[in-house]
């Protein structure tokens, strides 16, 4: 991977997300804002990944855009320079086992606690990147599109992206066939032809309805939890 960022293609240059919220916030006395995004929501495999990062009011790193925007090298190489960048940042996973057993919303407010947890301060406000509060706790604020236009959930999104990438690749190793590594769990037809021929590995997700027409390979199957939250297998 490059250690620099590469010039960016002419379609990205005018979708530079700004710091307005940013700034706003820290105007009104809120001097730990965090914004977070969510990556692998919609994954047939592997975890919820939730970024947080914390920019600095003083410096600048160019380049940054939604990690949707973004090829894999581009993400790769402004990894490093974010993260070095950042005041604070933190990426929180909730396993396949967490999204089967609570359910998506229960895990991506999981991984949300914990990569909030992880940035070491207490953040004042934190910023959402859609229209769900997956964060709570009466600090948060929902923007629309975020991940295009509010710098920190830029930030934040190339940092869950690029760390769940590679959490994918390396289980690309140990699941051979499923093309991890390409399509990081999600489903596109050489992972639906795999999905037919082997049946599900040990990190897809088994309560997913894509699951009820697959050969089975020994793996206990998994049923969503019923409304009143008791989990059926």
């Amino acid at each position: 991977m490059p250690a620099t960022a590469p010039t960016l293609r002419k379609a990205l240059k005018r979708a530079a997300p700004g710091l307005s919220v940013e700034r706003a916030l820290w105007h009104d006395g809120h001097d730990v804002v965090v914004g977070v995004d969510e990556v692998g929501r919609g994954s047939w495999a592997g975890p919820l990944t939730v970024g947080a990062a914390v920019l600095p009011r003083d410096r600048r790193v160019n380049k940054v855009r939604d990690s949707k925007l973004l090829s894999e090298l581009e993400r790769e190489a402004l990894f490093d320079r974010i993260a070095g960048w950042c005041a604070a940042w933190a990426v929180g996973h909730a396993t396949q086992a967490e999204c089967d057993e609570l359910g998506m919303s229960a895990a991506q407010r999981l991984a949300a606690r914990r990569a909030i947890a992880g940035l070491g301060v207490v953040p004042d406000q934190v910023l959402v990147d859609g229209n769900w509060d997956f964060v709570g706790g009466g600090i948060s604020r929902r923007i629309v599109k975020g991940d295009a236009t509010c710098l920190s959930i830029s930030a934040a999104s190339i940092l869950a992206k690029v760390s769940r990438d590679r959490i994918m690749r390396a289980e690309a190793e140990h699941y051979p066939g499923y093309d991890f590594e390409a399509n990081k769990g999600y489903p596109c037809p050489r992972h639906k032809v795999a999905l037919r021929g082997l049946g599900p590995s040990a990190i897809h997700r088994r309560t997913w309805v894509f699951m009820d027409t697959l050969p089975w390979s020994g793996l206990h199957r998994v049923l969503p939890p019923d409304p009143q939250g008791t989990l059926f297998t």
